[in-house]
């Protein structure tokens, strides 16, 4: 927008505001620009622009390509209707085709300033005010005396200023002015059939297709302003552009303005400061929204919801149900969902790769690289305890290796990052001590009840089974994420204490007694001269009366006498140094995580900060530990590819050490690890592609669960661990991988765009996985304290987002702290809490489980889950649930009544507020002045007008 400025008898357009999606004004002085914010308009304004757009002139799809023709055009087109007088033409086209000033040009009076005080013998006597020439001369030697230095800043700028532009962008110029000709306003908008670059009237080189024009008499320059603010605040919305490019006549246009009025929210003058500049909201709603408001399609007719407002808070539509694409529709034939799934990601396949070659992929390569294999020691080492290494490190090493590449390779999802999990450690050491005391061979039972579990989960994945999956709501996803989110807190925590109980401290020590049962303090010689001036002379000392050896450290050495002794060194506390490397990592990468929306820097810099965020505080801390030369516990890889057991090999013979029938007898507790492999692998599945990840390429969870069984069938011939998909590791790995725009307008916060979706980084992950026996020399270096704080910001991170973990803290909220939760508008708090109790105490019934040696039923506790939502149904109401939960699909039919029920007491009830409405209008027309309606209610003023 720019305003008309009158300077020494002339004239130019200054540069007063922008807008790219918020307003930026210049400040006073003219040095800067404002910060972003959301426009104020005032109501008046808005009325006023309403009757500009009436009465003035209205050009659609005008041939112009030049600003003089433009102008020309429009002075013509106002001559014609009669707006203006003929003989003031000339004196429009002077006022608009002058120059136009941007912001990153300095004033002509404050450049002749500068040089005038940087070298005197440059000055010239000034032009007369009158003299065009004289004025465009001294333009032109300022220019030339311009720096190349400011010339290339002004460009810098510029292009900076250009990558906040969206592509393929056009403008529209507002440019408002009061002269002293004219006695009533001159109006236009026009509409150009092709955007046209028009010189200088834009401060970057974008086209422009609308032009409003204000020229008014003066006296009237603060009213001008804010028609002009409230034409520009229009023309950046979403909808009202889409009017102003199909408007067919003047009548589209006001009808657009209306439809804008109808949403137009006003906050009463003496409620709240004006001058105040309300921040942008870090999230914009959709306009998809607002399109039942506006008839875009169908411009110029009536709007059946003109003149009734905006959708209210109460009319707030019920959550779209619970679905889950049509990856999990029953097809009804042999392997149809898994020939789905093969076709919908062949297509992909390529992409697949080349996109996974981005900075981005190697932060999350090394950051789930050293989470993967911290989990493959720690469950390596418990595994071989519990099997007398028939599996330990070097098998888990290998076996996350091989399954990992395979499925990252081949698997539907290869976000998904398979590791091994707690229940499946229970199952291993539950069938190792049912092997040892009845002499049956382990290695050969567990091959056969991999197999059978590799043939149930083929079965599952033919019939279609996977179609169970979309009865696991959001009570059932959330109760499983939680509870393993809290399994890596508590184990990391657990870990860290234990280095406590290795390293323990010594709670009597006091370094002032040291040598009082460490070391001996021997006496000086008393021949040697004192170096230390400050202390007493030890010849004036009487040495023989001292007790050296009950002199405490310090006055042994102040007396000067020396510490000998095996134990007189300092001990150092491992235990305190192990903390700060653990919490340290911890809360160092939860800061530079959120450095991104931090103030200082520039935009890339933060980025690639809290994409390397984790990274950053890895190498940080084992720098830290590096300098400080301590024997803190290390991680420990082995440095040899041979298996654990000496005993054994790579290959488990299926037959020759146990009974015949126990081949077919391991098919019952095989069903108990198929039921573990499939809730473990489709819940985690279902949580990493919820819609709120916004992926694109699709979903196998078909393919996903064939190849988990494909692998459980080769590990259980090499005696490797079997593996599953696991949640918290693919939850880090699909954070470390979103995608945010980078092009965003001013005071607009970088916009969700999806998940970089690709198999690269989980092949790297586990290649670099399988060849960790070759980087021991390197990885000897890292602390565990610093991997245990990494599964800390694993555990807590993964917590974010999830809707059970925000209504447990409104437990300890007052209600007039508690946020805004959408679902607290619909839904009774203490319904609330109900909910959060059931999910609660279903969560301790899990965690009391997977802690004793009924964890090898676990699995059939998540699908208890699921009978618990069921029952549900008999407590909660459809309304109730559909904000707290998802809806079942059986229950499809029973939400649709209830909507029904409710439309029609919210009709019944608004019929009834109508007739009460019209009598309060009738009270307040009598009783109110209607001077001051109009001034500071023009609502209600409107409102009573259209009653009566």
């Amino acid at each position: 927008m720019d305003t008309l400025q009158h300077e020494g008898g002339e004239m130019e357009w200054k540069e007063s505001a922008r807008w790219v999606k918020f307003e930026e004004k210049v400040e006073e002085g003219g040095e800067r620009w404002s910060k972003p914010h959301v426009s104020t308009l005032s109501l008046h304004s808005l009325f006023e622009l309403r009757t500009c757009l009436q009465t003035g002139c209205i050009l659609l799809d005008l041939e112009g390509y030049s600003l003089p023709q433009i102008v020309d055009d429009i002075i013509e087109k106002q001559v014609q209707d009669g707006l203006i007088a003929p003989e003031i033409r000339e004196k429009i086209s002077f006022v608009l085709l002058r120059k136009h000033r941007h912001q990153t040009k300095k004033p002509i009076h404050r450049s002749l300033a500068d040089i005038g005080k940087s070298s005197p013998s440059n000055r010239s006597p000034s032009p007369s005010p009158r003299s065009g020439s004289g004025f465009h001369r001294s333009t032109e030697d300022l220019r030339a005396r311009e720096s190349g230095g400011l010339s290339k800043l002004r460009e810098s700028l510029k292009n900076k200023f250009m990558k906040k532009i969206p592509r393929d962008a056009e403008a529209s110029n507002v440019l408002i002015g009061e002269v002293d000709f004219l006695d009533k306003p001159f109006v236009a908008f026009v509409r150009l059939a092709q955007a046209a670059t028009l010189g200088g009237l834009t401060e970057v080189p974008v086209p422009t297709r609308f032009l409003f024009v204000l020229l008014g008499p003066n006296g009237k320059a603060k009213s001008y302003n804010e028609i002009g603010r409230a034409m520009a605040t229009l023309m950046v919305d979403d909808l009202f552009s889409d009017v102003a490019y199909k408007a067919r006549d003047r009548e589209d246009l006001i009808a657009g303005i209306d439809e804008f009025l109808d949403e137009v929210i006003v906050l009463p003058p003496g409620e709240w400061d004006p001058k105040i500049r309300i921040e942008p909201p870090k999230k914009l709603p959709s306009a998809e929204m607002r399109k039942s408001v506006f008839s875009l399609n169908e411009l110029g007719q009536p709007n059946g919801n003109a003149g009734g407002g905006a959708a209210s808070a109460e009319d707030e539509e019920m959550p779209a149900p619970h679905e889950l694409g049509e990856e999990l529709k029953f097809t009804g034939r042999f392997c149809g969902g898994l020939w789905l799934d093969i076709k919908r990601k062949v297509p992909w396949f390529l992409s697949d790769f080349y996109e996974g070659f981005h900075i981005q992929s190697v932060s999350a390569v090394l950051f789930i690289y050293l989470g993967c294999i911290t989990n493959a020691i720690t469950f390596g080492g418990l595994l071989g305890d519990a099997t007398d290494n028939y599996q330990g490190v070097m098998e888990s090493f290998l076996g996350t290796a091989l399954a990992g590449v395979v499925f990252c390779l081949f698997g539907g999802q290869p976000l998904i990052i398979l590791s091994s999990t707690g229940p499946i450690l229970i199952f291993e050491k539950l069938l190792y001590e049912f092997s040892i005391n009845n002499d049956i061979d382990y290695m050969e039972i567990r091959l056969w009840i991999g197999l059978h579990s590799c043939l149930q989960c083929l079965i599952l994945v033919a019939t279609d089974a996977s179609y169970i999956i979309k009865y696991m709501t959001r009570f059932t996803e959330e109760g499983f994420s939680s509870l393993i989110s809290f399994i890596f807190i508590s184990d990391a925590l657990k870990k860290m204490m234990s280095i406590f109980n290795y390293y323990p401290i010594n709670r009597d020590f006091k370094p002032d007694y040291i040598t009082s049962y460490r070391c001996d303090c021997q006496a000086p010689d008393q021949g040697e001269s004192d170096p230390d001036p400050t202390r007493l002379n030890l010849r004036q000392f009487n040495f023989s009366a001292l007790d050296w050896n009950q002199l405490s450290k310090k006055e042994c050495l102040w007396f000067g006498g020396s510490l000998v002794g095996k134990s007189c060194k300092y001990v150092p506390d491992l235990a305190m140094l192990s903390f700060i490397l653990f919490f340290g990592t911890y809360s160092m990468t939860i800061s530079l995580k959120k450095f991104k929306a931090s103030r200082y820097f520039p935009t890339k810099c933060r980025t690639f900060i809290a994409d390397f965020a984790i990274i950053v505080s890895i190498l940080v801390f084992c720098a830290l530990d590096y300098v400080m030369s301590l024997d803190t516990p290390k991680l420990h890889v082995p440095t040899q590819i041979k298996p654990t057991r000496p005993d054994r090999g790579w290959i488990v013979m299926p037959f020759g050490k146990n009974p015949w029938w126990m081949c077919l007898a391991s098919f019952v507790p095989a069903l108990l690890v198929t039921i573990l492999i499939f809730m473990d692998q489709q819940i985690t599945a279902v949580i990493v592609n919820r819609k709120e990840n916004k992926l694109k390429k699709g979903c196998g969870y078909h393919l996903d669960l064939f190849w988990v069984g494909i692998l459980m069938a080769i590990c259980s011939f090499m005696g490797l661990p079997w593996y599953v998909a696991a949640t918290v590791i693919s939850i880090a790995h699909i954070d470390s991988l979103k995608m945010e725009s980078e092009s965003s307008a001013p005071g607009e916060q970088p916009q969700f765009l999806g998940v970089r979706e690709q198999r690269l980084t989980g092949v790297l992950v586990f290649v670099l996985t399988g060849v960790s026996v070759f980087l021991a020399p390197i990885l000897q270096y890292i602390p565990m304290p610093v991997l245990y704080g990494v599964f800390l910001y694993m555990g807590v991170a993964s917590l974010h987002g999830i809707q059970f973990w925000e209504r447990m803290k409104l437990f300890l909220m007052p209600a007039k702290h508690q946020p805004d939760f959408v679902f607290l508008r619909h839904v009774p708090l203490r319904r609330v809490h109900l909910f959060t109790l059931v999910q609660i105490t279903c969560l301790a019934v899990l965690w009391i489980l997977k802690s004793t040696m009924a964890a090898i039923i676990f699995p059939v506790m998540i699908l208890g889950l699921m009978v618990v939502r069921k029952m549900l149904d008999l407590i909660f109401s459809q309304h109730d649930l559909a904000w707290l939960d998802d809806i079942l699909p059986d229950k499809d039919k029973k939400r649709k009544e209830d909507e029904k029920k409710k439309k029609e007491k919210k009709k019944a009830g608004k019929s009834e507020e109508h007739n009460n409405m019209g009598c309060d209008l009738i009270f307040n027309m009598f009783s109110f002045n209607s001077t001051v309606l109009l001034k500071r209610h023009c609502i209600t003023l409107t409102t009573i007008h259209v009653f009566l």
